[in-house]
């Protein structure tokens, strides 16, 4: 892998249009924090280390994109969790107040599912479609099972969500499993040749129910914008600045729709660190934070390194952990905390 470029340019002049809160909140910034916020065109990635500050920066970088007249209505901030979607944008409202309402905000699932409630007819389902939870998908799976008289200690309804759950967020239908040699062989080895029928059994069963499942809210997002044209120029248009927080824990199907809404401005920016990523379990991947060089060559680094939450002994033992990673990029987190 190249290296990465960080820009390490001086601070910029805060400009005077921007309202006196944030002129104070930005004075207060390091300069990287500052840097990070203020680069506002083409696309940026953000290393935050632990304790960096991270939340803050994101937050004040969209109140610094309203705040130079970008539409608070165009700007798509995608998060993990509806806890932290609704503590930014209390943040956010704080420094430029009721605008923040139009923020395209929350978690990868709500924001598409919102999207797709607008659109879900081009796809064949109702707009009022229903979203099923893990329960109600394992209990129609228990269903199917029982109906086409497989042993349920075998194909255990947990089982099978799971491997059709990691095949949906992969970006891989029913359809495409069933032809994939690899997913085949492996059933088979499992003593599972029959997951690919269940697979399309259970997503048809789902589209006449007028239902999607969690992992359809990307799946489906994904098809609506590769398979419509003028829908994806439509949210290409409506949506001039991407932030994705965590982006460490996106899984393929994530950043590929990301990719696809960000493929005409590139005003993209992802915030993360590929020492922190804990969703592996569900197809998050360091590789899309490591490879994001690649598919943006144009593309602007900043690391926070500086924690202001840890003391010194802390930091430097997990500096000679992390060290240790295979695949990372480098930084050295470091802190003005002395102490044990």
């Amino acid at each position: 892998m190249s290296a990465f470029h960080v820009d390490n340019s001086p601070f910029k002049i805060v400009p005077k249009k921007l309202s006196l809160h944030l002129m104070r909140e930005l004075a207060e910034l390091n300069e990287s924090q500052f840097n990070a916020v203020t680069t506002i065109t083409g696309p940026v990635m953000i290393i935050a280390g632990p304790g960096s500050g991270k939340t803050r920066v994101l937050t004040f970088r969209i109140a610094y994109l309203i705040k130079n007249n970008v539409d608070p209505f165009r700007i798509m901030a995608l998060t993990f969790t509806n806890k932290a979607a609704a503590e930014m944008r209390e943040r956010i409202s704080h420094i430029v107040g009721s605008e923040a309402r139009n923020l395209y905000m929350g978690t990868f699932h709500s924001v598409f599912a919102r999207i797709l409630r607008g659109e879900a007819h081009r796809l064949g389902y109702p707009n009022n479609f229903t979203i099923y939870d893990p329960d109600d998908c394992k209990s129609l799976l228990k269903s199917i099972i029982k109906e086409e008289g497989l042993n349920d200690k075998l194909y255990k309804p947990a089982t099978v969500f799971y491997r059709i759950s990691s095949a949906k967020n992969a970006l891989i239908d029913a359809k495409k499993y069933a032809e994939n040699i690899d997913f085949i062989s492996d059933d088979n080895s499992s003593g599972r040749p029959k997951i690919a029928e269940l697979f399309a059994k259970y997503q048809d069963r789902c589209f006449k129910a007028g239902a999607m499942d969690f992992d359809d809210l990307l799946l489906k997002m994904y098809e609506l914008l590769t398979k419509f044209p003028d829908v994806l120029d439509k949210y290409q248009n409506r949506f001039t600045h991407i932030l994705i927080d965590e982006f460490q824990d996106t899984n393929n199907a994530q950043y590929e729709i990301v990719k696809l809404f960000a493929g005409r401005n590139e005003n993209i920016c992802v915030v993360g660190d590929d020492a922190q990523s804990i969703y592996a379990f569900r197809g998050a991947t360091i590789e899309n934070i490591l490879n994001f060089e690649r598919d943006y060559p144009d593309l602007k680094v900043f690391k926070l390194e500086q924690n202001y939450r840890s003391t010194e002994h802390i930091v430097n033992a997990a500096n000679e952990i992390i060290k240790h990673n295979k695949a990372q990029l480098p930084k050295q987190i470091w802190t003005d905390n002395k102490g044990g």
